[in-house]
């Protein structure tokens, strides 16, 4: 089962016994209480006998900012809600169409002709194919937690 529409959603391949959460808040700027709530109370409301897979984020580690600490707040709820569960902590998608997505950001200011600054950083990105290697083999029984980097690379060398 898969829970979502989202660029994660629509590129995961439903498998029995797994239940994918792919439907939470997806802007990592968003400050509104009502859709960390949202997500909080969809996740709850899940059956708890399918194994669940939660998208969550690498910058738990690096930043501490509401949409950061809401995902702290969803991983503690599923190690104490779900008996069987994958946590899988990934940075920066490189597929999709969602315009809140660092990389289709600054491609959609790129597009328009509009100004955007790219610091001289590295950013974890994961591609399509990565991720879903990962959640077509990943163990339904137990509780895993994957923090999954991927490569690194630089803003201008992405877009």
């Amino acid at each position: 089962m898969i829970i979502g529409s989202g660029d994660i959603a629509k590129v995961l391949h439903d498998r029995e016994g797994a239940l994918f959460f792919a439907s939470g808040v997806s802007n990592s700027a968003c400050e509104s209480k009502d859709q960390y709530k949202r997500e909080k109370d969809l996740l709850l409301s899940q059956p708890k006998n399918l194994c669940l897979f939660y998208f969550s984020t690498i910058s738990i580690y690096l930043k501490n900012s509401a949409y950061t600490r809401h995902k702290t707040k969803m991983e503690a709820l599923i190690r104490s809600n779900f008996n069987h569960y994958n946590i899988i902590r990934i940075g920066n998608i490189t597929w999709g169409t969602n315009p809140n997505t660092f990389i289709n950001y600054i491609r959609e200011k790129k597009k328009a002709g509009e100004p955007y600054e790219l610091l001289d950083e590295f950013r974890y990105v994961i591609d399509q194919d990565q991720l879903l290697t990962l959640t077509d083999n990943l163990p339904l029984k137990g509780q895993h937690e994957l923090c999954v980097f991927g490569r690194m690379a630089k803003p201008k060398d992405l877009i």
